[in-house]
């Protein structure tokens, strides 16, 4: 079982900020060596953030074709509590537009870096996009169509 994914950022305060939107909560903070981090969670689901002192750019690996390591985390728009609400989602669009309307309450907004489409995965299509989280690094959302 996977245990949590953990990303270095900039920031600390503001990826709490935005992970929050997508209905993570802090549960520790801590530090990592000099550093300060956390562990945010939902029913499933564990991140650490890892602020980084004096941060580089990350790599573009949404657009950088040759890039090799870990490319994204998705998340599924349908899930139970993805905004804690018992409404299905009935539309990948909408559901980003509520996201940004959401994120817009806090100062933030995600770029949009691959806009809504269809995408067949096997025997199901799904509604796919890709947004930026607060360091540029990919994030995909993906509902089920059907």
């Amino acid at each position: 079982m996977l245990h949590h994914v953990s990303i270095r950022t900039a920031d600390i305060f503001k990826s709490m900020a935005f992970y929050e939107q997508l209905g993570f909560q802090v549960s520790d903070r801590f530090t990592a060596g000099y550093t300060l981090a956390c562990w945010m969670e939902r029913p499933g689901s564990r991140l650490e953030l890892i602020q980084i002192p004096e941060p580089k750019p990350a790599p573009d690996a949404f657009h950088d074709e040759h890039y090799v390591g870990y490319y994204h985390l998705s998340f599924d728009v349908a899930a139970d509590g993805m905004f804690d609400s018992s409404e299905p989602c009935k539309s990948l669009p909408d559901w980003l537009s509520a996201f940004q309307e959401r994120l817009g309450t806090i100062d933030q907004q995600a770029t949009v870096l691959l806009a809504p489409q269809q995408q067949q995965i096997g025997d199901r299509v799904y509604e796919v996009a890709f947004l930026a989280d607060p360091d540029g690094l990919a994030i995909e959302f993906l509902r089920l169509m059907g």
